[in-house]
This record gives structure tokens, C-alpha cells and sequence, in this order.
């Protein structure tokens, strides 16, 4: 027998995969907003009043074009969000990331466009990506020019390897500590069980709107990636209510599951073509190592457990000379 075959995408999930937003931006234009496509798959709606006390939140999906479960997610709060537009809290910049990825379900067209939110590029400062990060950029300084303090940015993603905390977040120190707390309380009500404080910039698009911009940003990584149309929808649940509260401006919960923290002790960089990783490709994010063990080998650089225990995230033997190949974590909360 033939498979059944798959069922139509939602009108609202077809839409922000493709960077469509036009029904969604004529709701909230014939309600009043201030509503602009600076360009293809970015979307931005202001009050008219442009209050400063007003928050100004960019949420992103697509930075990888096989992770779909987030664009899904956000395409239905998104949807019901303008079916009472007046409902909107906040200034609210949606940014699809790699589009002709997500169209060719890949999950880049020449190189990770995760890693291209900085000016030294090498020899990728040619590829498509760098070209998508410079208009994503452009398209960031101009929402939060001008914006007030209270500024957010949520870069959702779903993990390729099996993870011993499904759902984790990574957080730069570099944030105030104020918002910084605020957005790790937003992180346990949308159910993220673990969150990595990184002290320097990999590339990455919540990095960039930290440093550049004073967001308090984080890289949200939701479960494991999924086909588009397919993904167990009941997975993000908590964050799709803790997304729907944020843009309606409803009051923090009074009592949310916390994180545990862990900070970066060691990045594993991919020095060159010898670079040799010694944890299994089958190891899943934060399992624990202990000191002295072998974690990879680059030449005459070798990178080993410094601490008692170390948890290895993200690691990766196949990314280009130059990256992160992983990161060594410690638990601190």
C-alpha cells in the first residue's frame, strides 16, 4: 500500500515559512498599527503611538531552515494574536531567518547563517548567507532604533541530537542583570529545563541583538528538529503560552519553574582539517564527562575535562575549520 499522503499545511504555518505575512500585516495595518516588510520574510508592526514604555520584542524562527517546530508554533500564536489585533502589547519585529532553506527543506543553502551575525566572516563572507545576514541585520538596527529599554529577543530553534534537557536556552552574560533575570524566569514558564550563560559571540543572531542592540536575547532550543506540517505540536506548548503572554502584555506569573544555569568553561574549536572529536556523534547535549577525559583532539591542541565534571553540548566534528565544534558547560544553579 502507498502512503497516505500528507496532510495540507495550515494557511498561517504555509504563510511564515514562506515569509508571507500579508493577511497578518492588513488585520493589524486596518487596525492601526504601524505596519512595514523591510524586507522578504520580515515583518514589523509599531503603536502609532510609538509609547517608549512600550516593549519592543523581535522573535525569530528559520535561522535554520530543517527547524520547523518553532515556525509552526509561532505562525498559530501569531495567527490568533491578529485576529484581535488591539490585543498587541508590545512593538513586535517577526523575522523568518533562511527562507530559501526552509523552502528547500535544508538546513542551510551555503553555510550556517548562525554563525554570520559578525563582521569577520573569511572565506564565507561571499556565501548566502553572509548576503541573508546583512539584511536581517540592517533590518534589526532600524526596529530598535529608537526603541525603549524594555527589549527582547527570542531566536527559536529545535536541537539536531537527542538532549538530556530537551528544552535549554542559551543566554549571553553580557545582559543586565535585571532583564537578565526576567528573561530566565520567561525561559521556565516556556518550559525550558536548562539554560548556558555564554560569555563571547559565536556569530549568533541573539548575540548580535545583545550586544549591538541591548536586547535581552536568547537562542532557544526547543526539542529536536521536525518536518514542517508534522511536529508534535504538544511539545511547545508552555511556550507558546508564554509567547501568547508576553506580546499581550499580561502580567508575569506569579510563581514559574526555574532553570538550572550552567556556565561555558571551554569552547571546542575546529582549528583544522585534522581535528579529531572523541565524544561519539551518537552523544547526547549535556552528558556529563569526567576530569581528564579526552574531549577532541586538533594537532598539537588538545582539549580535555579541566573540571570535575563537565557537560559536553553541541558537539559537532563535521562544522568548518574555524567553528565551534562544542561546547563544555558546569552546572552553577
Amino acid at each position: 500500500m502507498s502512503a497516505a499522503p500528507a496532510a495540507p499545511l495550515p494557511e498561517a504555518v504555509r504563510a511564515l515559512a514562506e515569509g508571507d505575512f500579508g493577511t497578518v500585516a492588513q488585520r493589524f495595518a486596518q487596525a492601526g498599527f504601524e505596519v512595514a516588510l523591510p524586507a522578504p520574510g520580515i515583518f514589523t508592526v509599531r503603536s502609532a503611538a510609538r509609547d517608549a514604555a512600550r516593549p519592543s520584542v523581535l522573535v525569530s524562527v528559520g535561522v535554520h531552515g530543517d527547524e520547523t517546530g518553532p515556525i509552526e508554533m509561532t505562525a498559530h500564536v501569531v495567527e490568533a494574536l491578529s485576529r484581535e489585533p488591539q490585543a498587541l502589547a508590545v512593538d513586535l519585529m517577526l523575522c523568518v531567518g533562511n527562507i530559501d532553506a526552509i523552502a528547500a527543506g535544508k538546513r542551510f543553502i551555503d553555510a550556517d547563517l548562525n554563525r554570520m551575525f559578525r563582521a569577520e566572516r573569511g572565506a564565507l563572507a561571499a556565501s548566502f548567507e553572509a548576503g541573508r545576514a546583512d539584511v536581517i541585520i540592517a533590518a534589526t538596527r532600524a526596529f530598535f532604533e529608537g526603541a525603549g529599554p524594555q527589549r527582547w529577543h527570542l531566536d527559536l530553534h529545535t536541537a539536531i541530537r537527542p538532549s538530556h534537557y530537551p528544552m535549554f536556552a542559551i543566554v549571553p552574560e553580557l545582559i543586565a542583570q535585571q532583564p537578565r533575570e526576567r528573561l530566565i524566569g520567561w525561559l521556565g514558564e516556556a518550559g525550558i529545563q536548562a539554560v548556558i550563560m555564554n560569555p563571547k559571540s559565536a556569530g549568533t543572531y541573539s548575540y548580535y541583538s545583545c550586544e549591538h542592540h541591548g536586547a535581552a536575547g536568547s537562542t532557544v532550543e526547543l526539542g529536536r528538529v521536525g518536518t514542517l506540517g508534522q511536529n508534535d505540536l504538544s511539545q511547545f506548548a508552555a511556550a507558546s503560552r508564554a509567547l501568547t503572554r508576553l506580546l499581550r502584555g499580561e502580567p508575569d506569573p506569579a510563581q514559574q519553574p526555574r532553570p538550572l544555569v550552567f556556565r561555558q568553561v571551554q569552547e571546542v574549536l575546529k582549528l583544522s582539517e585534522d581535528f579529531r572529536m572523541h565524544v561519539g556523534r551518537e552523544t547526547w547535549n549535556f552528558t556529563p564527562l569526567k576530569k581528564g577525559e579526552l574531549i577532541a583532539q586538533d594537532g598539537a591542541t588538545v582539549y580535555t575535562v579541566q573540571h570535575e565534571e563537565e557537560l559536553v553540548v553541541f558537539p559537532n566534528p563535521d562544522v568548518r575549520v574555524g567553528l565551534r565544534a562544542g561546547l563544555m558547560v558546569v552546572q552553577v544553579d
